[in-house]
Parts: structure tokens; C-alpha cells; sequence
């Protein structure tokens, strides 16, 4: 792994092509306050403009991943406009979370609550801890589910599922959230770092932009007639048969070796399209 870089209540660090993130207020239990909420926004900016990332691994440090929205905050700044702006900020930073055309692997130990759980729904990948717990807490004081959660949490478990688990502050516990698919594994809590690294390195050797466009269009899908949907597509396919990726990776299959995105990427003159300290 390679040097921590601390942020206000958020730590990153590198290890190769992949990025990992550590919510880092362990005192509040990761709950999202705003100084964690401008760092996050600060580095999924850095990773849009740094191809070199080619996958993220999202965790929280300490006992619990994320217990939802600070208190402390909430309880001083609940007047229309303060929360409107607050949700501003918001809407910016979790719509780029969700939508980063990267893959992204969440490793999730002990509880995910309220926004908490919404965070980890933004990610394309969770790993869970046996201790994990998944819960809804909104109802309990009196808030309507945000952070994406009415966004992701139906398009994964149904209408139904998700409407009884929100209106009833419904708790999942590990096993259960992967019966419902909101985790892809169940691991020991002390393997959770090293099973989401491994799965984010996986995707990151892979053809990671072009992933990035898959996911692009699997936030389509809901949304579109199959007349939209199949013109998404073939755009995406138009984009993705002129990349790097692409070449590397029909080369790979008509030579019978293992393709080398990440090498194709990097030697590419123009890899990332983007000024760099480095470049006119």
C-alpha cells in the first residue's frame, strides 16, 4: 500500500490503480458531517480527472462504516434554507459517487444506517463483514430517506422489499442483505480489507472506462423505453469499440494471451484527454 494522505475526517491512500477511501470519524461512528461530505467531494473530483485510478475501494475505519447523517448538524440547521443548501452540496457529491465511471468495490463492517446504508448503495460492489448491519433509521427521527437511498434501494431489492424496510426501520443483517443482493459477499470482519482490495484490483485490471459506460447505461435502464435504451446503447458501443480497452482486449483474444488493459491505457499518448501538469 502506499502513503495515507489525511483529509479532514477522511483518509485516501494508493495502491496502484487502485484508490482506497476510509471514512475517518470514528468518533461519530462515520456519520457524515460536513467537513467528511467536502472531503469526499474534494477526492471523487480528483478521481475524475486522474485515469491512472482505475478503481475505487470505499470503507470506514473503526467498528462501524457509516451511521447516516451527523446529528450534531442536523439538530443546529434544520431551517428550509440551511437544508436546502446542505442537499445541494449533497446532490453534487452522491450523483458523482454514483455515477463515476470507474468501478467501485464498498467494504462494509458493522453498521450502514440511513444515509450510511445510501453511501454503500453507491457503490458496484459491497463487501460485508458478518458484523455487518444494514438499517433504515430514517423513520426513527422522522426524516424521509435520502442520500440516494429511494434511488438505489428499489432498483436492488423492489418496490416492495424496500418500501416494508424503510417504513418499518427495518435492520438486514449480512446474510440477509446478500439474499437480497445489496451485498455480492459475506466475510470474517477482519477479511473485509483485504477481499474488497482484491475485488477492486480484479475490476481494475479489467477494461475499467469502459465498465464506466456500463454503468452509465445501467442507470439508464429504469428510466428508458427500449427505443432509448437500445440508442444508449449503441452509443456506448460506438465509444467503447474505439477505446484503448477495446484494442487491448480483441487483441488479447485473437492472440490467446491475457489482455493488459491497464498497460495499453498508460501507453496510449493521450489516455486521459486531460491537461496534466506534464502536458500543453
Amino acid at each position: 500500500m502506499g502513503v495515507i494522505r489525511e483529509l479532514p475526517q477522511l483518509e485516501t491512500e494508493r495502491d496502484g490503480a487502485v484508490l482506497t477511501i476510509r471514512l475517518a470519524n470514528e468518533k461519530a461512528r462515520n456519520a457524515l458531517s460536513r467537513d467528511m461530505r467536502f472531503s469526499l467531494r474534494e477526492v471523487i473530483r480528483e478521481i475524475e480527472d486522474d485515469r491512472t485510478i482505475r478503481a475505487v475501494y470505499l470503507t470506514g475505519k473503526g467498528a462501524a462504516f457509516c451511521a447516516g447523517g451527523d446529528l450534531d448538524l442536523i439538530s443546529k440547521a434544520n431551517d428550509p434554507w440551511p437544508v436546502h443548501r446542505r442537499f445541494r452540496h449533497a446532490s453534487n457529491l452522491f450523483q458523482s459517487l454514483t455515477a463515476l465511471d470507474r468501478p467501485v468495490v464498498c467494504g462494509v463492517r458493522g453498521h450502514a444506517i440511513g444515509g450510511g446504508l445510501g453511501v454503500a448503495l453507491m457503490a458496484d460492489l459491497i463487501v460485508a463483514g458478518t458484523s455487518a448491519r444494514f438499517s433504515a433509521g430514517f423513520n426513527r427521527i422522522g426524516t424521509v430517506p435520502d442520500c440516494m437511498t429511494l434511488f438505489a434501494l428499489p432498483r436492488i431489492v423492489g418496490l416492495g422489499v424496500a418500501r416494508a424496510f424503510l417504513l418499518t426501520n427495518g435492520v438486514w443483517d449480512a446474510e440477509r442483505a446478500m439474499q437480497l443482493g445489496i451485498a455480492a459477499e459475506v466475510v470474517p470482519d477482519e477479511d473485509v480489507d483485504r477481499r474488497g482490495l482484491e475485488l477492486a484490483h480484479q475490476l481494475a485490471a479489467g477494461p475499467a472506462e469502459v465498465m464506466g459506460m456500463s454503468k452509465l447505461l445501467l442507470l439508464k435502464a429504469f428510466e428508458s423505453s427500449m427505443d432509448d435504451l437500445m440508442l444508449h446503447e449503441g452509443m456506448g458501443q460506438a465509444l467503447a469499440m474505439s477505446s484503448v480497452e477495446f484494442r487491448e482486449g480483441l487483441a488479447a483474444v485473437q492472440e490467446r494471451r491475457t489482455p493488459d488493459f491497464l498497460g495499453a491505457v498508460l501507453s496510449h499518448p493521450l489516455s486521459d484527454g486531460l491537461p496534466g501538469p506534464d502536458k500543453p
